[in-house]
């Protein structure tokens, strides 16, 4: 049975924004204020290079600059952890190579997506993933993205037998399977993050070691109360904040991801609100339905967040 204390990269991990120049260039002056706003607002570790990150248009030449300055800027402030996945295992490896070499601290690695491999075939690219690094793996689930189920034999088998495959990210949305694995695994040192900021509190509920988020990129003070609450046995203060905390985490999913996150660091100032196709800015129809949400949410508003 799981543990939901202890875990090496903490309760609250940020999958980090890439803030883009208008030229689309990597902006790493934004990235570096992110990163300083990040460790000032509760976060314990960051993923780059995830979806949040906007993965799958950063190209192979920007990846080891990301990682070095990933690495350089986190410098003991926060555990950097590098996302790693594709559809295929060999890249996967050797992405997970550069990380490593990188300094990255952990690797977060996805169900290969549009492939749809069978459950035998996430067993093997997890193990020849897990045996090509010295670095803890977290899986990440998320079904509605790669378009298959990484079910729960397959996870504990992989849990189970893979020393440095050490947690899970679930984007279920599937509490009951969250649950099940948390009960069956039998290692103490496999940690299960909720991958749904609205789902913070029922997975923390069933064991979860914390929140993968996104919305602690703006109110990462309060996510991190939340869970804190939780661990000290303040179950009504934890869900007021869940209540308080819900509009938005569910805002920021209104449109395709990050399109949401990305306008509202431009309104606090921390980057512009520049994407890569095919993913395009919000509306002004859209924009206008996540200021009023915006108006109403806690928003951190430190000095690091003015600092672009």
């Amino acid at each position: 049975m799981i543990e939901n204390k202890n875990s090496p990269f903490g309760p609250l991990i940020t999958a980090m924004a890439t803030p883009f120049e208008d030229n689309y260039s990597i902006d790493f002056k934004a990235a570096e204020n992110i990163v300083n706003h990040l460790a000032a607002t509760g976060s314990n570790s960051i993923v780059v290079n995830g979806t949040t990150g906007e993965s799958p248009t950063i190209d192979d030449g920007e990846l080891k600059i990301l990682f070095r300055f990933a690495k350089d800027k986190c410098n003991g402030k926060l555990k950097f952890i590098a996302g790693v996945g594709t559809n295929s295992t060999l890249k996967t490896i050797k992405i997970a190579q550069v990380a490593e070499s990188c300094g990255a601290e952990g690797l977060l690695v996805v169900v290969p997506y549009y492939n749809k491999p069978s459950q035998a075939g996430m067993i093997a690219h997890f193990k020849e993933i897990a045996k090509s690094t010295t670095l803890p793996i977290i899986m990440y689930n998320i079904p509605g993205r790669t378009g298959v189920n990484m079910n729960v034999e397959t996870t504990l088998e992989l849990a189970d037998s893979c020393k440095n495959i050490v947690g899970l990210k679930d984007s279920t949305g599937n509490v009951e399977q969250a649950a099940d694995i948390g009960k069956l695994v039998t290692k103490k040192d496999f940690w299960i993050y909720s991958g749904d900021d609205s789902l913070t509190l029922p997975y923390l509920s069933v064991g979860a070691a914390g929140i993968i988020s996104v919305a602690s990129h703006l109110i990462g003070t309060q996510i991190k109360a939340m869970i804190d609450s939780y661990f000290k046995g303040d179950f009504d203060r934890a869900r007021k904040i869940h209540y308080e905390c819900l509009p938005l985490f569910k805002g920021l999913f209104a449109a395709p991801s990050p399109t949401c996150l990305k306008y509202g660091l431009s309104k606090v100032g921390l980057c512009k609100n520049v994407l890569r196709l095919p993913l395009i800015p919000l509306n002004s129809t859209e924009q206008a339905k996540f200021d009023a949400i915006f108006a109403q949410s806690p928003i951190d508003k430190t000095k690091a967040a003015l600092t672009v």
